[in-house]
């Protein structure tokens, strides 16, 4: 499913109109509608000279027509066919190529409402698929055939091949842009998830409420891991480069995770590094005017090894059950107060 845009004035407004409007002389209305197509898989390889560079989206195409008389008369004369709408994507790669989810979103919403005038609002999600040029690492050895001996699974050394990709699959990075045609304000959301970290110390949960229902003692130093869900909204997009913010906010959310690389970072509980990272993202990106986290807990237990004393004496903290089920969840949606008053 397409995300849902962020509650802004002008989806304010516009629930407000609807529910003042019916459609014909009946006790229900429509309150919703539209119509479109989704995963529509496109491959773009951009070719220069011996050094290619490819893109592969998976892109969805909604739109909300005018008229409701396709579901209320049967009447399919302002419907755009899905397939049409999916050969547009193709189209539209082809003559302009694909360089980010954002761009190449904007540019199709801005397409369909220009070509057709009964269109009142288009809604473009993209998800951009991980593939990343494969680099070659020279070991300086050399068998006994005289082929030197190459590792191509390192990312950090140069060369980088020219036209062979490998798909790395850390997390996924894809985007949503609502165009309406009475709307000057055009909505942009950016969004990673399915990255997945764990640390194994510098994370607690203590002192949280104390009652009859409570099990868990308090956790002082523990396994800490999450797939963290992260979406944000743009203000602006003008002269905005999408790639660098994208990747900026990737950086935001592992470096609050993990902290230096020999020192770590403390953390008191889920919520207080969720929050730091969002804070940081408004902090760095002014375009931002709102940033929205999911992190679910990925829980892994100690094993008790107390009955087994004569197998493993002593302490146990080597030993982990991972338990996906269940989880908890924890989330939170961070704006600027100069949004938030004028909600």
């Amino acid at each position: 499913m397409f995300a849902r845009p962020l509650q802004s004035i002008t989806t304010i407004k516009e629930q407000q109109k609807q529910s003042q409007s019916f459609d014909g002389p009946y006790q229900y209305k429509i309150s919703d509608h539209g119509y479109g197509k989704d995963a529509v898989k496109v491959l773009h390889v951009q070719r220069n000279g011996p050094v290619h560079t490819i893109k592969e989206f998976e892109v969805g195409t909604h739109l909300k027509l005018y008229s409701k008389k396709d579901y209320l008369q049967g009447d399919n004369s302002d419907i755009v066919a899905t397939d049409s709408q999916k050969n547009t994507v193709y189209l539209l790669a082809k003559k302009h190529g694909i360089e980010n989810p954002e761009k190449f979103a904007l540019l199709l919403s801005k397409h369909f409402l220009n070509k057709y005038s009964h269109v009142e609002e288009v809604h473009i999600h993209i998800d951009e698929y991980p593939w990343q040029r494969i680099c070659q690492e020279e070991t300086g050895c050399t068998d006994t055939t005289g082929i030197n001996d190459s590792n191509f699974s390192s990312f950090n050394n140069r060369p980088k091949h020219n036209h062979a990709f490998v798909f790395t699959p850390t997390s996924l990075r894809y985007c949503d842009v609502v165009m309406r045609r009475n709307d000057p304000k055009q909505t942009v959301i950016s969004g990673i998830k399915g990255l997945r970290v764990l640390k194994t110390t510098q994370s607690s949960f203590v002192n949280f409420v104390n009652d009859e229902y409570r099990s868990l003692p308090d956790q002082y130093d523990r396994i800490f891991s999450t797939v963290v869900d992260c979406s944000w909204e743009y203000s602006h997009t003008d002269n905005l480069k999408f790639c660098q913010s994208w990747n900026t906010v990737k950086n935001i959310i592992i470096k609050n995770f993990a902290g230096d690389p020999n020192v770590g970072i403390s953390s008191p509980s889920v919520q207080h590094t969720l929050y730091l990272t969002e804070k940081e993202a408004l902090d760095v990106i002014p375009q931002i005017s709102v940033i929205s986290m999911t992190m679910p807990n990925k829980h892994y237990f100690n094993f008790d090894t107390k009955p087994f004393q004569t197998v493993v004496p002593g302490d146990n903290n080597e030993v982990f059950i991972p338990v996906d089920k269940p989880h908890g969840t924890i989330y939170a949606q961070l704006a600027r107060k100069d949004l938030i008053s004028h909600l």
